[in-house]
């Protein structure tokens, strides 16, 4: 009885996930049809001609649009073990098995002794929030190898290292998994991989690093917090407008340039907290990798110039790996950014021509979703601040630091 009552949890879990991904599978195949535009267009078009160039042997430099790390490549290419789908399916069905493979993660680390499903859990309600999108780009694969990354990171901290030095290349935010990282072994191995794989790239395919330029031109998209400037002076005649520039919708116009400005200082601010936060905390029990990354990620998504709907699936993910502790405090954050996740799917697909004609409609949605951030933002850096800052607050008993199940970590 004790054995069938304790399986149920984990029964309910795995159902639950099953109908969830079944639903978004079945949105990807167009089965039916998710309301506003199609999400999957991307995969069809961009990243299939992407795919015709890279199989080539050299990176898509010409194009724009193309602004990710070389190692993004292994991710547009991977369709190609697939041959008997076309290209569509073949990446529908890895971003399925990429979404699979962070859920056998949190289980694996939310089953051990002291531990919590709470993150498998957040991870298998979270991710159907977004809808479509979350199997339309490649974002739920760079996920993965970045909680395999942090579930390392306790016990194995150069696997954690090799990972992370693969998920920078793949899509430089992983960079940030470091943050919380007091063993020189994973900076080491992440400085060895990422290297070794840019070095690689640089020397067999032409273009490798063209997308530096790419993102240094980018301006304020649609989304972004800074954007909301923007929505508000149109209501008052500002003269700008909405184009299509390195591949998502950006304001130009006058002004646009100072909101710009604004949103990187506000990232340089968030590097200097995040800075200062490194060399004062003392107190580093096993959680604190996982949480200090998913603060980094949160104070450097909202600051920034752009604010996709693909970026919630890292959120999710980090936060899954937070809640798997039971002595963690990111579940106020976690929350939030699951609030965050189902507005982000009312503004973009369902409501994106609203958001990008800055209706009331857009307006309130956008304000909801960037507000949700912000405070899981700042609810987080609080958190983790005062769980580590020696006299910020009193430290934990020791009866609470005996309940986790590996010693805590000195730098």
């Amino acid at each position: 009885m004790d054995a069938t009552a304790a399986r149920r949890p984990l029964t309910c879990l795995l159902t639950t996930w099953g109908v969830t991904r079944l639903a978004l599978l079945l949105f990807v195949f167009k089965v039916f049809l998710f309301p506003g535009p199609d999400v999957t267009s991307d995969i069809s078009v961009t990243y299939q001609g992407w795919y015709e160039v890279l199989s080539g042997g050299t990176f898509p430099a010409a194009d724009v649009t193309w602004q990710y790390p070389p190692a993004a490549a292994l991710a547009i290419l991977s369709p190609g073990l697939l041959p008997f789908l076309d290209y569509a399916s073949a990446f529908f069905v890895l971003a399925f098995l990429a979404d699979l493979a962070v859920l056998m993660l949190l289980l694996n680390t939310g089953l051990r002794p002291g531990r919590s499903l709470r993150g498998a859990w957040t991870w298998v309600a979270g991710v159907p929030l977004l809808g479509p999108t979350v199997y339309s780009r490649y974002d739920v694969m760079v996920t993965a190898v970045a909680v395999g990354a942090l579930v390392a990171g306790v016990r194995r901290p150069r696997v954690m290292g090799a990972l992370t030095g693969l998920a920078v290349l793949l899509k430089v935010w992983p960079a940030l998994l470091l943050a919380g990282a007091v063993r020189r072994r994973a900076w080491g191995a992440a400085a060895v991989t990422a290297g070794a794989l840019a070095a690689l790239f640089a020397l067999a395919m032409p273009g490798a690093f063209a997308f530096l330029t790419f993102q240094r031109d980018r301006g304020t998209e649609v989304e972004s917090l800074g954007a909301l400037a923007l929505h508000v002076a149109r209501q008052f005649g500002w003269q700008g407008q909405v184009l299509l520039r390195y591949g998502s919708l950006e304001f130009l116009g006058p002004y646009v340039g100072v909101v710009s400005d604004v949103a990187l200082g506000l990232t340089a601010v968030a590097f200097g907290w995040l800075l200062l936060w490194r060399l004062t905390a003392r107190r580093f029990a096993p959680q604190t990798l996982a949480e200090a990354a998913f603060t980094a990620v949160l104070l450097f998504t909202v600051t920034s110039r752009v604010i996709s709907p693909q970026y919630l699936v890292w959120l999710i993910g980090l936060a899954a790996v937070c809640l798997c502790f039971r002595a963690g405090g990111m579940a106020l954050p976690a929350v939030l950014v699951l609030a965050a996740s189902f507005v982000t799917v009312l503004e973009f697909p369902v409501y994106f021509a609203d958001v990008v004609t800055s209706s009331p409609l857009g307006l309130t949605l956008l304000f909801l979703r960037n507000g949700l951030l912000v405070a899981a933002a700042i609810v987080a850096a609080v958190r983790l601040w005062r769980s580590t800052v020696p006299g910020a607050v009193p430290a934990p008993p020791a009866g609470q630091a005996a309940r986790t199940s590996e010693p805590a970590v000195s730098p």
